[in-house]
Formats: C-alpha cells, structure tokens, sequence
C-alpha cells in the first residue's frame, strides 16, 4: 500500500480535519495520502492509480467510491459521518485503528453487487449508469404515474402503472426500496429487487429476482411530459417515450473494508429499529 486517495464529504463539519489527521497518520507510515473534495455530486473519477481509498461522509460517499473503485478492484475504508451508516460502518472514535488493522492485513473485505443500466433509443445505446443502491426510474415532478413495460430475461414480468420503479442491489435494499415498500436482503445475497412506488394496482408488488439475469424496461407513452432515471440518487439522465432500459449485475464488484454481516445486522437493529417488537 503506497498510495491512498481520502474523500472528503464538504458537507460533513469534521470531514476536513479529521482528513487533515489522516494524511499525517498516512504520510507517518510511508503512504502518500492525498485530499478530494467530494461535495454530494461529481461525474468524473479520480480513482485510479490509487491503492486505497477512505471515504469521511454517509453512505453516499461510499457508493460514490465504490462506483468508482470497482472497475480498478480498489478496496474502500468507509468511515461513518452520517446519519446511518449502513455501507459506512466504520465509527470515528475507531477509524484509527482499524486502519491500522487494516495496514497490516487483518481486516475483514467483503464485496458487494453492483448493477449497471444501458439506456437504448433507435436500437443504440445512448447512456451508461452503474450503481451499488439502485436504479430509479420515475417521473421528475413527484406524484405522477408513468408506465412502464417490464421483463426478465426476456420474459413478460408486468405491465407496470406507478409513480416508478427502483431496481435494487441487496446493499440498496435498506435504501429508497425499503422505504417503496421493498424487502430487506442481506447484501451478501446474489439478487436484483424490483420495487414499484406507489403502484396503481394493488397487485404490483415487489419482486427479488435472479441477480444473473437482465431486467428490461420500457417507457410507454403517458400524459407525463418528463421521465428521468437515476443512479444513487446522482443527476437524472431524461428518458423520452419508447425509450428501452437494461439493467443487470456488473461484473466487476465493490470491494469495502469491515463492511461485516455482523456490523450489517447490528445496523438493522439500532438503526432501523429492526428488533421484533417496539420495547426489545
């Protein structure tokens, strides 16, 4: 490990100091350590070259990173923050040591699925998105029904009248699925969720799909002037009626430091409240 990139969330308060900290700590043991200024929202990737790299922020910093990392197979450090904490399980009080932990060989890396969106107009693609939470395509003013066509694998799934669609990583499916209505899946799991919002038929319910296949959408015409799709939540990319979307699992994965299934359940319990009963 010669080389660390640390990124830092602008909208965080400690975010600057505590990188300020971590560069001399870094720069201590014989690794360049170098400042990004991350401030919610970027379309570029300075990533490569780097061998590792600290995210100071909430989760989005981590799926900014990770989305990055993952085609250059760089481990992230996500330290927490935030407000939850679910990728970003790493506290303040301990990033010290285990990055330290982490120098010398002994901490836990696990990988994540991420899945990419190919977006076709006239039988050409037209634009690329990757994602470690998901994928939402709804209309751009809120309250408003679109419709869409789904399949899987090629196979007729639904015909989809709803606000929009989130499809979903098992990281992601704490996320803007849960709040849909989706089901939480450990991110381990080796899925693709499909969760309408606020569907008109009380029969479109989530799904957990297969995470080797292709989802298909497309974008019917509707009274709905601006449709839009997004990434983690970063800048919409507009669809326009007959528009077709692919989604399926990316092959390359993110690859995040201390990011334990016990750290993942221990988040469900005191972040979401998780425990079987409103008293436990």
């Amino acid at each position: 490990m010669k080389r660390c990139l640390i990124v830092v969330n602008t909208k965080k308060e400690k975010s600057n100091s505590l990188a300020d900290e971590l560069v001399k700590f870094l720069e201590e043991r014989g690794i360049e350590a170098q400042k990004f200024a991350f401030d919610g929202f970027c379309d570029i990737n300075p990533f490569y070259g780097f061998d590792f790299v600290v995210t100071l922020g909430g989760d989005g910093t981590v799926l900014f990173a990770s989305r990055g990392c993952a085609h250059f197979s760089i481990p992230v450090f996500p330290v927490n923050l935030g407000e939850f904490g679910f990728i970003a399980s790493i506290q303040v009080e301990d990033c010290f040591a285990s990055l330290e932990s982490f120098l010398q060989g002994k901490s836990t890396i696990t990988e994540r699925s991420l899945i990419e969106a190919e977006l076709y107009r006239g039988g050409k693609i037209v634009s690329r998105m990757a994602a470690l939470n998901d994928i939402v395509i709804c209309a751009k003013e809120a309250a408003n029904t679109i419709d869409l066509n789904t399949s899987f694998n090629s196979l007729p799934l639904c015909h989809l009248k709803a606000d929009g669609v989130i499809l979903s990583t098992p990281t992601g499916s704490t996320a803007y699925s849960t709040s849909a209505g989706g089901p939480i899946v450990d991110p381990e799991l080796d899925a693709i969720l499909l969760t309408p919002i606020n569907p008109f038929s009380l029969s479109s319910r989530p799904i957990v799909l297969n995470g080797n296949g292709e989802v298909e959408i497309k974008i019917n015409e509707c009274r709905v002037s601006e449709i839009v799709m997004k990434s983690d939540g970063q800048k919409p990319v507009k669809l326009e009626f007959s528009d077709t979307i692919k989604i399926k699992k990316m092959k390359e994965k993110a690859v995040l430091v201390d990011c334990t299934q016990e750290r993942f359940y221990s988040a469900l319990r005191s972040k979401l409240n998780w425990s079987g009963g409103p008293y436990a």
